[in-house]
C-alpha cells in the first residue's frame, strides 16, 4: 500500500512538471486588415479580385459605371466654353464710336480752317461778322460733341470690361463643378490601397455597389503581429524594441522558430481573455503585447504561437 502511494504522488508530480508551460506568452497571430469599399455608385461592370490575389498598391482591379457622371462633366465643360462666346472684346463695341470721333475731329479741324478764312475776309470787308460768330457757334458745338464721344467711348471700354467680368465670373465654379466631377469619375476606378493579399472577396462582376458597400479585405501577411498576454510580473522583463523568440507547432511534439520583436506593450491591464484554459488564470489581469515576426509563407492569420523571452 505504501509503495502504490509513493508510485501515484511521483507520477503526480511528473504530470504537474510535464504540464508546466515552458513558454513565456501566448497568443494568436494577426495582420493589419483593410476592408476596401465602393466609393462610388454604379454596376460593377470589371472586377479582378479573387481570394488568395497577390496585389500590389496602386492596382487597378475594378471598375464601376460611372456613365452619367462622365456625361455631367461633359456638360459642365461645354457651358465652360460657351462663357467665351458670351463676351464682347472693347475694341469691337468701341470701333463705332471711334469712328464718330474721328468724323467730328476731322469736322473741326475744317471749321478751325473756315474759321480762318473768315476772319480774314471779315478785315477786308468782305464776309460778316455774323459769319464769324456762326462758324465759332459751330466750332464750341463740334468740341462739346467730341468731349461727349471720349466719354462715351471710356465708358463703352468700362462697361465692356464689367460685363466680361460678370460673365467670367462663372466660370471658376464651373471649373470646380468640373473638377469635383471628374473625382467622381476617379473613385469608379477600384484602386487597390495597399500591397498584401486577399482575405475575403464579397463582391462579383455585374452587381450594382452602392458608396461605402464592402469589395474585398486585403491585409499585408509578409510580416504577422503575434498578440500575447503576459501577467503584471513578466512586465519589468520586456520592453519595446526587444528581439524575442517565437515558435509554432511543427507536429506533434516538435516547434518550429522564428525571431520576433516586441513593438507594443499596452499601457493598460485587461482581465486574461476566455481562450486561457483554467479559471484562476482568467480571473488574472494581464497586459497584451504585439511581437513582430518576418512570415516565411507558413505563419497564418490566426495561428497559434507562443513567445519565450530568454533563451531556455
Amino acid at each position: 500500500m505504501k509503495k502504490l502511494i509513493v508510485f501515484i504522488s511521483v507520477a503526480l508530480l511528473l504530470h504537474a512538471c510535464a504540464s508546466k508551460n515552458d513558454y513565456d506568452a501566448s497568443g494568436n497571430f494577426e495582420a493589419d486588415e483593410v476592408i476596401v469599399s465602393a466609393q462610388q455608385n454604379g454596376v460593377l461592370l470589371s472586377y479582378s479580385v479573387k481570394e488568395g490575389n497577390q496585389l500590389q498598391a496602386g492596382d487597378k482591379i475594378g471598375q464601376i459605371d460611372v456613365k452619367v457622371v462622365e456625361l455631367q462633366k461633359l456638360q459642365t465643360e461645354a457651358s465652360i466654353a460657351a462663357l467665351s462666346e458670351k463676351t464682347a472684346a472693347p475694341n469691337d463695341q468701341a470701333e463705332l464710336v471711334h469712328r464718330q470721333l474721328e468724323v467730328q475731329q476731322s469736322q473741326l479741324t475744317q471749321q478751325l480752317r473756315e474759321k480762318t478764312r473768315t476772319e480774314n475776309l471779315v478785315e477786308a470787308d468782305a464776309a460778316t461778322r455774323k459769319q464769324l460768330d456762326d462758324i465759332n457757334a459751330a466750332i464750341d458745338q463740334l468740341k462739346k460733341q467730341i468731349a461727349v464721344t471720349e466719354q462715351q467711348l471710356k465708358l463703352n471700354t468700362y462697361n465692356t470690361n464689367v460685363q466680361n467680368r460678370s460673365i467670367l465670373s462663372e466660370k471658376a465654379p464651373m471649373e470646380r463643378a468640373s473638377e469635383q466631377l471628374q473625382e467622381q469619375i476617379n473613385k469608379g476606378q477600384i484602386i487597390n490601397p495597399v500591397t498584401g493579399t486577399v482575405l475575403v472577396s464579397y463582391a462579383l462582376q455585374g452587381e450594382m455597389q452602392v458608396v461605402g458597400k464592402p469589395l474585398y479585405k486585403i491585409a499585408n501577411t509578409d510580416t504577422l503581429n503575434l498578440k500575447a498576454y503576459i501577467t503584471g510580473a513578466q512586465l519589468p522583463q520586456i520592453k519595446v524594441g526587444q528581439q524575442v523568440k517565437v515558435r509554432i507547432d511543427n507536429g506533434k511534439d516538435n516547434y518550429k522558430e522564428y525571431p520576433g520583436t516586441i513593438t507594443w506593450v499596452s499601457a493598460k491591464s485587461e482581465f486574461s481573455p476566455k481562450t486561457i484554459q483554467t479559471k484562476d488564470e482568467r480571473a488574472n489581469l494581464v497586459y497584451a503585447i504585439k511581437v513582430r515576426v518576418k512570415n516565411d509563407g507558413y505563419l497564418k492569420i490566426g495561428m497559434y504561437g507562443e513567445v519565450l523571452f530568454n533563451d531556455r
